[in-house]
């Protein structure tokens, strides 16, 4: 079982973020200014010893932390959130930092995350601050000469000779079929065999073109939340999100909206029903808390523990085949705005680093 982490790059200051919600914001903005919402909420989330790093450093020493760490739990790789928006980027200089010290010891590979930026973190998700156009065979071609660089890395993953891309909403790109052919044939052109593109199944819409895509990955736990409850957990989970929303509404109180229980969804992730054309990486998730961003208007998962966490990784890593695609997908690293990450903080250390070494080892304390 090879785990992938999702990776948000989001640690350090940009112009764009700077002008959007102020001088100096970074991801850990919202985490630091966090507030419990309920009783026993555990917030602000604080990183071990206040480690509030920034990914801009050119001397590249949070990177090699992150890349020590992971390996030293099993981690096989991190899948780095890419933002490309018809030839304009956003928080690219982590990656790029990364690609300028190959002696860091880590695999990776590239998570297009195509969605157009809104103020949804402040229930503003009409106000575009930046959109996403996805242009035409030119656009493309740039876009891919860009990513050409990391794929060329001998650490970037390949599969069969094709270097992996994730894509977070294929769903959304109108020509995904011409833009695929166009990255296939410059792939070919620089020595590989074309591009292992990985749909991501999510809380959106899923993509069905499965002519056109590899392969899926399930992006936990909001995909399962969204489409694999029956009918009865959703409308329960529904209907108390309605309630209280009416509180908070005419009582003028604000009270969390959306909490659930983490066990639910875990039942439902670790059931292994699904099927499907293409190969489906199955995904995960060690704790789930977005209300940092969004306050009481945000989603909490309660009841998440490292020993939830690794009973059922020891069950996913039962079901999943021992080849070379044997991927688990874990969101994420490092989200710390949304309460889901694997690094090490104040409250359980490195637990939950230990659960997948345990399971990996099959020995558990």
């Amino acid at each position: 079982m090879k785990i992938l982490c999702m990776y948000l790059p989001q640690f350090h200051e940009i112009s764009e973020n700077n002008n959007w919600w102020g001088k100096g914001y970074t991801e850990w903005s919202s985490v630091k200014k966090a507030k419990p919402l309920f009783k026993k909420h555990v917030q602000p989330k604080i990183p071990l010893n206040n480690n509030y790093y920034n990914l801009a450093s050119e001397d590249a020493k949070t990177w090699a932390w992150q890349a020590k760490l992971a390996k030293e739990y099993g981690i096989y790789g991190f899948c780095i959130y890419h933002y490309w928006f018809k030839g304009k980027q956003l928080l690219e200089k982590p990656m790029e930092i990364l690609l300028e010290h190959p002696e860091i010891d880590i695999n990776y590979s590239i998570c297009w995350a195509n969605e157009t930026w809104t103020r949804t973190w402040y229930s503003l998700e009409k106000e575009i601050l930046i959109s996403q156009e996805y242009g035409s065979e030119n656009d493309w071609r740039d876009h891919f000469n860009y990513m050409l660089q990391f794929f060329k890395d001998k650490r970037y993953i390949k599969i069969n000779n094709k270097p992996m891309l994730n894509i977070y909403r294929s769903s959304d790109i109108k020509d995904l079929k011409e833009m695929i052919c166009c990255f296939n044939k410059l792939a070919i052109e620089n020595g590989f065999d074309g591009i292992y593109v990985v749909a991501s199944n999510n809380n959106g819409d899923l993509e069905n073109r499965t002519e056109v895509i590899d392969a899926y990955y399930n992006f936990e736990p909001g995909y399962t939340l969204k489409h694999r409850l029956n009918v009865l957990q959703s409308f329960n989970y529904g209907i108390k999100i309605w309630l209280k929303q009416l509180r908070n509404k005419h009582i003028n109180i604000k009270i969390l909206e959306r909490k659930i229980d983490a066990r639910q969804i875990y039942k439902v992730i670790i059931d292994g029903s699904e099927t499907s054309s293409k190969k489906v990486f199955k995904g995960i998730f060690p704790m789930w808390d977005n209300t940092p961003r969004r306050g009481y208007k945000g989603l909490a998962y309660i009841n998440t523990s490292p020993k939830l966490f690794y009973d059922a990784l020891l069950t996913l890593q039962d079901q999943i085949k021992n080849d070379e695609l044997d991927f688990l997908y874990i969101n994420a690293w490092n989200e710390w705005g949304e309460g889901d990450y694997l690094e090490p903080d104040e409250t359980y250390k490195y637990q939950y680093l230990e659960a997948i070494r345990a399971v990996l080892s099959k020995n558990y304390e």
